[in-house]
């Protein structure tokens, strides 16, 4: 074995230093490389897990956005519903206002009407008294005498009666 002698090997130190390199190959394997190993094992399934989570997430955030957005439209049709609704209720109140104005214009109307009448109705009574105390006055002039008012003014008044002037 001249040959690793003449390159500057020692077969007893170098099987020397290939056990111990073993050995310390295989303590550190043991205590150093399976404990790695493992807590690399471990941090690759919490890895694994959390992207499995974050995919979870993922898909109820989807189907919650979908949800959402369902919910929206939906919302969004009651909204418009109501609306309608409303306008519907605020033309029935438009028109019921209406009416009832209208009917209080109405009733207006008549009352004014009937007191018009009632106006007229007296005007006319004093306007019959005025002119019967006036038609006596002149007969009584005429005859220069005071005659009984009551029996002037029945005969005036039959003689309104006759020509047109009746009461009522």
């Amino acid at each position: 074995m001249g040959g690793l002698e003449s390159l500057g090997i020692d077969l007893p130190r170098l099987v020397a230093q290939l056990i111990t390199f073993l050995i310390l190959f295989g303590i550190l394997f043991a205590l150093a490389y399976k404990p790695l190993m493992k807590m690399i094992d471990e941090r690759s399934a919490k890895v694994k897990e959390s992207v499995e989570a974050a995919e979870k997430a993922k898909e109820l955030a989807s189907k919650t956005e979908e949800e959402y957005q369902k919910r929206l439209l939906e919302a969004g049709k009651e909204g418009q519903k109501l609306i309608e609704q409303a306008a519907r209720t605020a033309e029935e109140m438009r028109k019921r206002a209406q009416e009832e104005a209208r009917k209080e214009a109405d009733a207006l109307l008549l009352r004014a009407q009937q007191e018009i009448a009632r106006e007229r109705d007296k005007a006319l009574i004093k306007l019959r008294e005025e002119f019967s105390d006036l038609a006596i006055k002149a007969a009584e002039k005429i005859i220069e005498q005071s005659l009984d008012k009551e029996a002037h003014r029945e005969i005036i008044e039959k003689v309104l009666e006759e020509a047109g002037f009746s009461r009522g």
